[in-house]
């Protein structure tokens, strides 16, 4: 799965460590999703699409 994690965090000026913190994950998760190595949960995934106010296929996007 891609996504536009790592764009739509740089928009906001975010770093990798305070969306974690907002998030309640560790920096390396929101890293790992970044680059793909790891697609997340289903509440994860809402929890970052209520964080940005967007759909959640706005963020992710299917192979």
């Amino acid at each position: 799965m891609n996504n536009h994690l790592r764009d739509l965090r740089a928009e906001r000026g975010w770093s990798q460590a305070y969306l974690a913190e907002q998030l309640e994950v560790s920096r390396q998760s929101v890293n790992a999703i970044e680059t793909g190595k790891y697609d997340p949960s289903l509440p994860l995934a809402f929890r970052i699409a209520k964080l940005f106010g967007l759909p959640i296929e706005t963020i992710f996007i299917a192979d």
